[in-house]
């Protein structure tokens, strides 16, 4: 595991682009469906257990949420999509907000897009693939509660994944869950690498 992410500090919300941060640096965004485990997986990425706040409720994350990994770096949870019982003008200016972010940050170098492994490519997921394709983007999915299926199981639907989003350039796929840590340490070196970040020393 990578200590330096450890370090991880919450540094602000935005309701608008405008009132991100400076658009510098490196930053990685976090997307998935409401309940898609983004809060737990940032927690469990960065060894912290309140870090992002983690809720039953879907459709808490309403903003942009920035987290600083040291002074050029940063993690941002981007609100999540597709929960049904929030309001459409609600759901419209989350899905602007996405877009307008995906399109415009140029410091964002990467794209990690969680999907439940047993709810997977779901219509709104293929929409946000698209934005990450168009915005030239490295785009790593995770399949999230992977310990909720059989590794037989949990597999075949990775695999499925994998065939469908073959033709996407630089876009791969693991199996996650912030539970068993499975995956851990795969997600840290693809971060690692997108954040320019030198590796942990081996043990």
């Amino acid at each position: 595991m990578n200590p330096f992410y450890q370090g991880a500090r919450f540094l602000t919300a935005a309701a608008r682009l405008a009132d991100a941060p400076a658009d510098r640096g490196r930053e990685i965004a976090f997307a998935g469906r409401s309940n898609a485990g983004k809060s737990s997986a940032i927690n469990a990425l960065c060894h912290q257990s309140g870090l992002a706040r983690t809720s039953k409720t879907p459709g808490r994350t309403q903003q942009l949420i920035f987290f600083s990994l040291d002074q050029e770096r940063r993690l941002v949870d981007l609100p999540g999509y597709g929960y049904a019982k929030v309001a459409a003008a609600i759901k419209h200016q989350w899905q602007h907000l996405m877009i307008d972010y995906l399109e415009r940050r140029q410091s964002l170098v990467g794209l990690v897009v969680l999907m439940d492994v047993r709810h997977p490519l779901t219509d709104l997921d293929e929409q946000v693939l698209g934005w990450g394709e168009q915005s030239g983007l490295p785009v790593l999915i995770l399949l999230t509660k992977a310990d909720k299926l059989r590794r037989g199981p949990a597999s075949a639907v990775r695999e499925q994944v994998v065939a469908t989003t073959r033709g996407a350039k630089h876009t791969r796929v693991e199996l996650f869950s912030a539970v068993t840590r499975q995956g851990l340490e795969t997600v840290q070196r693809c971060l690692d690498n997108w954040l320019d970040i030198a590796p942990a020393p081996p043990a």
